[in-house]
């Protein structure tokens, strides 16, 4: 009731700010720290719904993760924008990449700074071969499966070329969605040729804007300001987190090692783009 009273009495528009900032994966994987359909849904409820909210703004900070969530996200958004008939607008901060730029595809118009990066639409799987420290430190690996095909890319055994080639085509299939949903949300705004956009590569928002990629540079307020007035109003809607949660405090001592290594995989998705 009191929120009611507050939105009564405002004299600007409003404009909800959805804060997706991180790594995107489930929550099982990096926790608190994971940006995931279960932890974007409810603050993109809490938007759509918000009364006299004339458009939503997404403010993205993303380098990518699960291609998984990434759609799950992009298809929530799209299907509120539907149902409440408002215009989404995506402003990329630092990085809208991979998972992050499928994000932003979901928005009506991508507004960038000219040091932003974008792009990167692609599919990537990493990992490591241990095969021969394991047999330098007199360690049997011993695997028993039914299904000839359930032990692929087993990081304790020789790779083999045909479980290489099925991860291929996996991701080669990811990829096809991922294209697919960039050309239906860009369409014809896209002015680079296939080859070069769907490679893989990633743009500053510069030349992210000439290929296409994006609308226009800007800044969220000064954007906003200038198409909804100066007295626009712009809720934050973000995650919140505890302060030991924000510090890695937080958790069990059980919990402390997969946390450490949930931030390190975070760091590396961070320092592909330079960050």
């Amino acid at each position: 009731m009191l929120e009611w009273f507050k939105e009564r009495l405002r004299r600007g528009p409003v404009v909800p700010v959805v804060r997706l900032s991180g790594v995107i994966a489930s929550g099982s994987l990096l926790g608190a720290r994971g940006l995931s359909i279960e932890t974007a849904a409810p603050l993109l409820m809490r938007a759509f719904n918000m009364h006299g909210a004339k458009a939503v703004a997404l403010a993205i900070n993303s380098p990518g993760g699960s291609p998984v969530q990434s759609a799950l996200i992009a298809q929530r958004i799209r299907l509120l924008a539907r149902e409440k008939n408002l215009p989404v607008i995506a402003f990329v901060e630092d990085v809208a990449a991979s998972g992050g730029y499928w994000l932003a595809c979901a928005a009506d118009e991508i507004v960038v700074d000219p040091a932003s990066i974008v792009g990167s639409i692609g599919v990537i799987s990493s990992g490591f071969g241990f095969k021969d420290l394991i047999s330098r430190i007199g360690i049997e690996r011993r695997v028993h499966t039914s299904g000839e095909r359930k032990s692929m890319l087993d990081p304790f055994r020789e790779e083999k070329p045909e479980d290489v080639e099925r991860l291929k085509r996996l991701q080669a299939e990811i990829h096809d969605g991922f294209k697919d949903w960039v050309r239906e949300r860009r369409g014809s705004r896209l002015k680079g040729d296939d080859a070069l956009l769907f490679s893989g590569e990633f743009w500053t928002g510069r030349r992210g804007l000439e290929l296409g990629l994006a609308d226009r540079f800007g800044e969220l307020r000064a954007v906003l300001q200038e198409r909804y007035g100066a007295k626009v109003h712009l809720p934050l809607i973000a995650a919140r987190r505890s302060l030991l949660s924000r510090l890695g405090l937080g958790g069990s001592i059980e919990q402390i090692g997969p946390t450490a290594l949930a931030a390190i995989e975070e760091r590396l998705h961070w320092q592909r783009f330079g960050l």
